[in-house]
């Protein structure tokens, strides 16, 4: 079959070359309207539900809102694991699914679920609602809002509005979530000396201000021929109208709301703030839908944004250059674009070296955009997007890329002079030379890509996040390999009888180039000694492979390389219980000290959260974004200048993470660090005891950075208990007086207030000196059933305690969780010395129990997956050697190469990083499979020369020196295309490939240097006896 491709494609040249054409024009096309983003997406499919519960304490929401929704969902179908917070006034619950689930498909699942459990929430908690849909890659921008004279109401009304409901409009666009300013309410804030005075009870102000505003539908009447609509109107968004509202007639006299209390604007108490630079600003996070062009949407937000400028006040700015997305994924894409470049400019110069001949060079360099946009076309009809890892793939595969067409315009080209040499009526048909020399190394080159290509194969057996990560990787390489391979016999055949067949230059370039006869002279030098010396150059291979051994073992292991996001986020959690005011003095100060730092230019902090908002933090909690610009340090320098700023800041457990790394970290773990130490139990005060034990143990440990306890501890409370025998006496019903406490002092919202499109809460509460101070709120007067008003304290207790913060759980446990970050070592180690201290000094109460999360959790069961299904692959080379030399002695000396290349690839991670993570190994993979080609190259070619009866050694010594040429024309090519990616390791977006290149090019490096010795010596070392025989 392969000879009538091969023939096909010389006797329909012309089809080729329009077909080839017509590839690289549709797929550049395609290429440039692909979406493009910094990673594939790696969200796991996972569902959050949102709960709100006005005013309810932590450990009454974790009892009655999140206990039945964890339940409810907890034995759904694929559920990998829930997870909740339950803090005061919300319930988060996230629900995790296997990976491979439909995120539509886990959604309905929780919606039918929780759908059933609503009906039986108490009263006044909101319908538990689906967060949107949203990726981890998702948030993509921040947005700020600040002003010069605009007060920061108007503001957060103009951001709530105007921007919000725009951006939210723009396709892709999932959720513009809002923090800071002050949130604009209509309020009516009753005095109880004046209700008491006109003797107006709660119930009936509630009532009428919620008649106060309101229309009324009176059918229609016609009249004159035409149809009239009757419409009651009462609504208002006046105070003064609103004040006038009539509560009842006392004497004949109206008592109007504005009697009782005071009716005015106000701000909603604040649950969050936003800043920028450390001044009050309204913050704006975006975040895009999954599979939504981040480059595309962030183009669509700034038209928006430029368009909104025009018609805002002239006193406000909106500054949207804090975060964005977009700049990582251009300084990542550009980053591999122009390592793709180089990669291209070291193969042409190798090429032209070797060959010296331009026709040559073009002939093979053909083979690299056309094998690019198959691997792009492929990755489009596939579903995935343009990333760092499909990119990253292809800049792997560019110097394999040429190999087969290299091997095949060498081979013709040598053919086609020898042909040349002979006289006239001797020589053959060109077209004939050419299909016979493809004849002849066509089943070298098809087994060579197999074998890389099965070599490959243990990426896409990984699950999980690594998974999603590396398949787009393995896929691009693959497929760009694979139409390198129908290049090389259909495209390449063609190209050589066009630009390889004339004579004259044929007979000008009778002999090899200058540097291939000198490294081929050079050579049989070496080789012959080398064939003298067979035992001393067998066992130094073996010494150089046991000492690869021993450092292999040294390696720390880890999971990804850290990325270099260019933006810094920093957690800063204070102490539970603090008030916002507060925390965000401790806010300011962080981004004070790190605006001291050179590379920051800007920060913007969110403290607290917004509404509805899945990262449910406490007013104790902070996150700083800050984007960084390195100049002249690097960023080892500068990230130690940032943490020795922010230990001068006190008052809040400091962690520093970067967006996408620490979002990564919060899906593996749930926790926003590479290591989370979790300890499940029942008592909260022990379980916090606990983890400060852990804490002190594990602080001496070398290389852990941030380390931090989940602050469980106490936080104030004001509890009211109510004595039920005075409320008997009195006749206040338990539902009477805990709506009383609802109203007076948390607020009740009646009604809605419209100013055009937009809407306010009608909120009626007890003034603020009713309410500001435990004295005040035992003197409050509560209603009795006979019309009397009595203070509270009569019924009721009320006395300042204490109760948990915010109470998270997993798996329907509670948790408390020590993290920690890891800096200067790898990450399986400090897990292993931490696991150790813990066994050996912490005793654990009955019914406790200790688990470990994180990127090492990930990162080991990787490694299992890739090492077992590597036997697996090797195995499978050496059924195609097998198949292709029939013989298992054959196919060993072939195998050889794999330790060779194991020599290299050790040696060159244990001199540079020293930590062997996921991308280091798939570089091993790869190395294997490039290696093994060589191998096959020379023993194929000794195979032919014996056939043609030559002896062993001179076999040996021929077939050595005729296969030079080509093995290091394919190894420089694969290995030196790489080198500006292991160079450039510490850009945005070559962070996961520069390891993989480091390994190949050193493995490349020691197998084929090793391989063009060692593999003659064995071959004829095993053979010699058959010889004598």
């Amino acid at each position: 079959m392969l000879n009538k491709i091969i023939h096909f494609a010389l006797n329909n040249r012309l089809l080729i070359v329009v077909a080839s054409v017509v590839l690289i024009v549709f797929g550049s096309f395609v290429a440039t309207k692909m979406e493009v983003d910094v990673f594939p997406d790696l969200t796991a499919p996972t569902v959050v539900v949102l709960t709100e519960a006005h005013g309810m304490a932590p450990e009454e929401v974790e009892k009655l809102v999140t206990f039945p929704i964890e339940t409810s969902v907890n034995g759904a179908t694929n559920v990998r694991r829930v997870r909740s917070s339950s803090s005061a006034g919300i319930s988060i619950v996230w629900v995790e699914f296997e990976w491979n689930t439909d995120i539509f498909k886990a959604r309905q699942i929780v919606n039918e679920k929780i759908s059933v459990i609503g009906e039986r929430l108490p009263n006044g908690v909101g319908n538990p609602t689906l967060a949107p849909q949203s990726s981890i890659m998702g948030e993509i921008m921040l947005i700020s809002l600040t002003a010069d004279s605009t007060n920061q109401m108007d503001l957060r009304t103009i951001a709530d509005w105007t921007i919000r409901p725009r951006l939210l409009a723009t396709g892709g666009v999932a959720q513009v979530i809002v923090i800071g300013g002050e949130y604009k309410q209509y309020q009516v804030l009753a005095s109880p000396t004046k209700m008491k005075h006109y003797n107006v009870s709660l119930p009936e102000l509630l009532k009428a201000s919620e008649e106060a505003n309101g229309n009324s539908s009176g059918g229609f009447i016609n009249q004159y021929g035409n149809e009239y609509i009757i419409k009651g109107i009462g609504r208002t968004n006046s105070v003064d109208e609103l004040g006038k509202t009539v509560i009842k007639r006392i004497d004949g006299n109206p008592i109007k709301i504005e009697d009782v209390a005071e009716v005015k604007i106000g701000a909603a108490p604040k649950i969050g703030d936003g800043s920028l630079k450390g001044e009050p600003a309204v913050i704006m996070t975006v975040m895009k839908q999954p599979a939504t062009n981040t480059l595309e949407l962030t183009d669509k937000i700034d038209e928006s944004v430029a368009d909104m400028r025009k018609n805002l006040p002239s006193d406000i700015h909106i500054n949207t250059q804090i975060f964005r997305q977009a700049d990582f994924i251009n300084a990542s894409i550009s980053n591999i674009q122009k390592v793709l470049l180089e990669g291209t400019a070291f193969v042409i110069i190798i090429l032209f070296l070797f060959l010296m001949n331009w026709r040559a060079t073009a002939i093979s360099l053909v083979a690299i955009p056309i094998s690019l946009i198959v691997a792009i076309l492929t990755l489009k009809w596939l579903g995935f997007t343009i990333n760092t890892m499909s990119l990253g793939g292809m800049a792997i595969a560019i110097g394999d890329l040429v190999d087969d067409a290299i091997i095949d315009v060498e081979n013709v080209f040598k053919r086609l002079k020898e042909n040349a040499k002979k006289p006239i009526e001797q020589q053959a048909n060109k077209l004939k030379v050419i299909f016979d020399a493809s004849f002849e190394i066509r089943h070298s080159i098809i087994n060579a890509t197999f074998i890389i290509i099965v070599a490959f194969m243990p990426l896409f057996f990984l699950s999980g996040m690594e998974g999603k990560l590396l398949a787009p990787l393995g896929i691009a390489f693959i497929v760009a390999l694979f139409a390198s391979l129908v290049v090389s016999i259909t495209l390449t055949p063609m190209l050589c009888s066009y630009l390889l067949s004339n004579d004259k230059m044929l007979a000008k370039q009778h002999k090899e180039s200058w540097l291939v006869e000198r490294l081929q002279n050079g050579y049989s030098k070496l080789l012959e000694k080398a064939m003298r010396f067979k035992k001393a150059v067998v066992f130094s291979s073996i010494g150089l492979f046991v000492l690869a051994l021993l450092a292999f073992t040294q390696l720390g292991r880890s999971f990804l390389p850290e990325f270099n996001e260019g933006s810094l986020v920093v957690s800063a959690v204070s102490l539970p219980g603090i008030s916002l005011e507060e925390s965000n003095k401790i806010g300011v100060n962080i981004e004070k000290a790190l605006l001291t730092v050179p590379e920051i230019n800007v920060t913007t902090r969110r403290t607290g959260r917004a509404e509805l908002d899945e990262h449910a933090q406490g007013v104790n909690a902070s996150e700083i974004d800050a984007p960084f610009t390195l100049g002249e340090r690097s960023r080892a320098d500068f990230m130690e200048e940032v943490r020795e700023k922010l230990a001068g800041v006190t008052g809040a457990n400091i962690t520093i993470g970067q967006p996408i790394g620490h979002r990564i970290d919060h899906m593996l773990s749930g926790t926003r660090a590479n290591i989370a130490i979790k300890i499940f139990g029942t008592d909260l005060n022990k379980l916090f005891s606990l983890s400060n034990q852990i804490k002190n143990e594990i602080e001496g440990v070398g290389g852990l950075v941030d380390i931090s306890v989940e602050q469980q501890v106490e936080i104030p409370q004001i509890q009211i208990k109510a004595k039920r025998d005075l409320l008997n006496h009195y006749g206040i019903t338990i539902g009477a007086f805990n709506e009383f406490i609802d109203a007076a002092i948390a607020g009740e919202k009646v009604s809605d207030i419209y100013e055009g499109a937009k809407t306010f809460d009608l909120i009626v509460r007890l003034d603020k000196d009713s309410r500001s101070k435990i004295e005040d709120i035992e003197n409050v007067l509560i209603d009795t059933e006979d019309g009397q008003k009595i203070p509270l304290h009569y019924v009721a207790d009320v006395i300042s305690t204490s109760g948990p913060n915010t109470i998270n759980r997993e798996n329907v446990e509670r948790k408390t969780v020590v993290s920690a970050n890891v800096v200067g070592r790898d990450q399986k180690s400090a897990v292993e010395e931490i696991q150790k201290i813990i066994n050996e000094k912490i005793i654990l109460p009955e019914g406790y129990h200790i688990e470990y999360g994180g990127q090492f959790e990930a990162e080991a069961e990787a490694s299992k997956t890739l090492i077992a299904t590597s036997l697996l692959s090797l195995l499978v080379i050496f059924l195609l050697l097998f198949q292709e030399f029939k013989s298992v002695k054959i196919a060993g000396i072939v195998l050889l190469n794999l330790p060779l290349a194991l020599i290299g690839g050790v040696l060159s991670i244990y001199f540079t990083s020293g930590i062997l993570s996921i991308p280091a190994i798939i570089g091993f993979i790869t190395l294997f499979g490039v290696a093994t080609r060589n191998g096959i190259l020379l023993v194929s070619h000794y195979k032919t020369l014996q056939v043609e009866g030559l002896n062993l050694y001179d076999t040996i010594i021929q077939g050595s020196k005729d296969r030079l040429s080509p093995i290091l024309m394919t190894a420089l090519t694969a290995g030196l295309a790489l080198i500006p990616l292991a160079i450039a390791g510490d850009l945005p977006g070559n962070e996961i490939q520069s390891p993989m290149a480091k390994v190949i090019l050193g493995g490349l490096l020691t197998s084929t240097l090793l391989n063009i010795f060692i593999v003659p010596v064995v071959y004829f070392l095993s053979n010699s006896k058959s010889e004598a025989k």
